[in-house]
């Protein structure tokens, strides 16, 4: 009974409880609050103190900003989504979603500046291997072979691999060490309701996650065109592997070995693709089994002449039951 009156003095005030419902709508810094409530940083910030110490928000830094979000487990989750299903509308909290409308215009604005600045060279890339929705078709086949409670897409960029698999997992979290990256990310799944799936800066070598056990972890990871950045791609896989449950699968999504230098040179690839006999190497050392690898052609005809074509895999492995190795 304790627990519930804590919930309930925190959420029982009138700023608190706007907070509350503009945060279970979107992950917002202070500043973009602050913009929504029209109050001083120095109030949101007090009002989001006592919400996080009762458990009913969560507050996590990214670069120099730090994003607020609801509780996503436990009597604090539950108590908010029963408080919160409350016919709570008034003119203020229409008044809040209303400017929280134009502070998701302003994240769309940038997001499109960015693509805008950066479209001709990922197009040129599009042109060179096989058609998307190929390879997202196979993605999402060969994923959801078996059920998926938990996800995570390491080096999630865009956000795209959460919006495709979204409709299938329970829970999905997306990793980036881009904060730009997961603005975009952030914008995309705000905009399609998917509030189960999350997106988070870290570190692909040091993940923010406990080793799994067979009730923790990930029930799937996933590199999507992610690892040719990578000074080690070796070692990202293995840590991958430390948070997947025994039997969660990992699935590489990369390009077969090529020669398009230019990829290198121009566009900060620093590996020109993977070999079966390299990716194999990495699950033995992450103590994972490999299941199954597959090969989508490029599509005919070259839009760039001269630079050739690429060839997209897709490999997936399974954890055994064997603890995997951390990596160091």
């Amino acid at each position: 009974m304790e627990a519930v009156l804590a919930l309930l003095r925190a959420a029982g005030d009138a700023s608190r409880l706007r907070l509350l419902c503009i945060l279970r709508e979107a992950e917002l810094t202070v500043t973009e609050l602050t913009q929504i409530v029209g109050q001083s940083q120095p109030r949101v910030s007090r009002h989001l103190k006592v919400l996080c110490e009762a458990g009913l928000l969560e507050r996590f830094k990214e670069g120099s900003w730090v994003f607020y979000r609801m509780a996503e487990a436990g009597l604090p989750h539950e108590f908010a989504k029963a408080f919160l299903s409350l016919p709570l509308e008034d003119e203020v909290i229409a008044a809040d979603r209303g400017r929280l409308a134009s502070v998701r215009q302003a994240r769309a604005a940038q997001a499109a500046e960015f693509f805008k600045a950066n479209a001709p060279e990922w197009e040129r890339i599009r042109s060179l291997h096989a058609p998307e929705q190929n390879v997202e078709a196979a993605v999402v086949s060969a994923l959801t072979e078996s059920p998926i409670e938990s996800l995570l897409d390491a080096g999630t960029g865009t956000g795209r691999m959460l919006e495709l698999l979204g409709p299938h997992i329970r829970r999905g979290i997306g990793i980036d060490v881009s904060a730009e990256m997961l603005s975009i990310a952030r914008d995309r799944l705000e905009r399609i309701g998917a509030h189960h799936c999350q997106v988070r800066l870290g570190d692909l070598y040091r993940l923010p996650f406990r080793s799994a056990s067979a009730e923790l972890g990930f029930d799937a990871a996933l590199f999507h065109q992610v690892l040719h950045y990578l000074d080690d791609p070796q070692a990202a896989v293995i840590e991958a592997a430390r948070v997947l449950k025994p039997g969660g699968r990992l699935m590489l999504v990369d390009f077969a070995p090529h020669e398009l230098e230019f990829l290198r040179t121009e566009l900060a690839h620093r590996r020109l693709g993977f070999s079966d006999r390299e990716v194999e190497a990495w699950f033995a050392a992450a103590k994972l089994k490999p299941v199954s690898s597959l090969a989508i052609a490029p599509s005919k005809g070259a839009a760039h002449p001269g630079e050739g074509k690429l060839t997209v895999k897709i490999w997936t492995a399974v954890r055994t039951s064997a603890r995997a190795q951390v990596a160091a």
